[in-house]
């Protein structure tokens, strides 16, 4: 047991604000936060449109990086998992940075969290439109817009999200089953098509481009692969045992898809005979590869796709909008966001919040494509890469704070809990592993519109904390609400 006094308090708010209103509890077991996590990467949706740029930035050998991205990825999950155990939250990040940093920084992981998350599922939701026009064209000739599917798509996942967590969890879980199968078929059916060819080159570093190079500048999208894995921390005030569940669901969910991604980009680059020219011309190599394999069959591989942006889509707005439901009713944010539905137990104005926005900025980057210097509209699928690059580097922000406030949370209050390996040297690495696609996500000289994402996302960072700064000032009783409501606390 830690020391006395030396435990992070769990203070609760002052009666004037009332009592926090409360999220369904232990409705949620291990393997409901492990699905939904695994649906929230979306594998098919993931892999369908970021593989063939990684392959051409890594080589032949890509399934490396996404080998090293899966290793620093759960270098990250310890961070997650060993506050989980510690201070169980539906903040997940935000909680974590700010009971070891304090308020300001609170505030400042929300503003960039909720931001960060709702750019990144933007391109998630024109994307599941986008791919159903996509496989609507290819097999009926039929050319709806996709802005159409979008909408229509993303107000039932929430009508359904709004119903409660246990069943929109497990609709969530079932398409990411249903994924899994049509992308393992394909997969198999792949390599065993061209059982007379197979090659060890995809994993040998001796095929990567530019050796350490390429490993470098593939590794920012192969960790992209992964967004999403953090899904089960935001999901532990409706689980069964958060302290525990949580971090079992977590690494085991990096695991699956770390073994899951090798096995689809092997099938992928051998099915494209290892030329990584073609591969990389591809728009979805993937699919390419189920057409070439299996023929008319190879609606499989659009099946999972489909499953798999709807999977996203529902897991993806429930966790992330918990984010920002909990950082409402703790005073980060403003107090509409902390609603919860009197009976379904759902965090009802976050979700609804949470889904429109992200259509705004769908419809705001739309209007910019039309009145842009090249005046068409906007593609589904660069938005998908752009929006996703935007996100991400607010994301993995966040991932940074957290790495760096681990150590220094269980130093000041769990001292005598304090691994050295496991509160200090992993969380280093993990930090170490956040800078590489930091870097190479941020440097100069990139095309337009990635050369302004590094000033976009520094721009919402002053912003962040001086708003943060400001709130604090007005409101002092913030530092005593921030983490205030711990999952598994009566």
């Amino acid at each position: 047991m830690p020391d006395a006094g030396a435990v992070d308090p769990s203070p609760t708010p002052g009666p004037a604000r009332g009592a926090p209103q409360r999220l369904r509890g232990g409705v949620l077991g291990m393997a409901d936060i492990a699905a939904a996590t695994m649906a929230n990467v979306g594998p098919a949706m993931s892999f369908f449109f970021g593989f063939a740029f990684l392959s051409t930035t890594a080589g032949v050998a890509s399934p490396l990086t996404i080998v090293a991205a899966g290793v620093a990825v759960a270098l990250l999950g310890n961070t997650l998992a060993e506050f989980s155990r510690a201070h169980p939250s539906a903040g997940s990040f935000i909680t974590f940075v700010g009971r070891t940093f304090g308020p300001v920084s609170a505030v400042t992981t929300a503003l960039l969290a909720g931001l960060g998350y709702i750019v990144a599922m933007a391109s998630v939701i024109a994307i599941s439109g986008g791919f159903v026009e996509i496989t609507l064209h290819h097999y009926t000739g039929i050319d709806l817009p996709w802005i159409v599917w979008t909408l229509l798509l993303t107000v039932l996942s929430v009508l359904l999200m709004l119903r409660g967590i246990v069943v929109s969890t497990k609709w969530a879980g079932w398409f990411f089953g249903v994924e899994m199968l049509m992308l393992v078929v394909v997969s198999v059916a792949a390599i065993v098509n061209h059982g007379g060819h197979l090659s060890a080159d995809p994993f040998l570093p001796s095929h990567l481009d530019r050796g350490l190079d390429g490993l470098a500048a593939g590794f920012p999208l192969a960790v992209y692969l992964f967004i999403g894995w953090e899904n089960s921390a935001a999901l532990a005030e409706e689980t069964a045992n958060p302290r525990r569940n949580v971090g079992r669901a977590v690494f085991l969910s990096i695991a699956m898809m770390t073994v899951s991604y090798v096995l689809f980009s092997y099938a992928t680059v051998t099915g494209f005979g290892y030329d990584v020219k073609a591969l990389g011309a591809s728009p979805i190599p993937f699919v390419d590869v189920a057409r070439d394999t299996l023929g008319s069959l190879a609606f499989v591989a659009y099946l999972g796709g489909l499953t798999s942006t709807l999977g996203v889509l529902i897991a993806g707005i429930n966790s992330q909008a918990r984010l920002v439901f909990n950082a409402g009713r703790e005073g980060l944010l403003p107090s509409f966001f902390g609603y919860v539905h009197p009976t379904r137990r759902t965090p009802t104005n976050a979700i609804v919040t949470f889904a429109a926005v992200s259509l705004l900025i769908i419809g705001g980057w739309g209007l910019g494509h039309l009145l842009g210097s090249g005046g068409g509209p906007m593609d589904p699928v660069l938005f998908f890469t752009e929006s996703s690059s935007l996100g991400t580097i607010l994301i993995l922000l966040v991932y940074l704070a957290s790495n760096v406030a681990l150590p220094v949370y269980y130093r000041r209050y769990r001292p005598s809990e304090f691994r050295t390996v496991r509160h200090l040297v992993l969380p280093a690495l993990g930090t170490l592993a956040i800078l590489v696609p930091l870097y190479y996500l941020a440097k100069p000289g990139q095309p337009a519109p990635y050369s302004w994402f590094p000033v976009a996302a520094l721009a919402a960072l002053v912003l962040a904390v001086g708003y943060a700064a400001l709130l604090v000032r007005r409101d002092p009783g913030l530092a005593d609400r921030v983490g205030s409501v711990v999952a598994d606390a009566e």
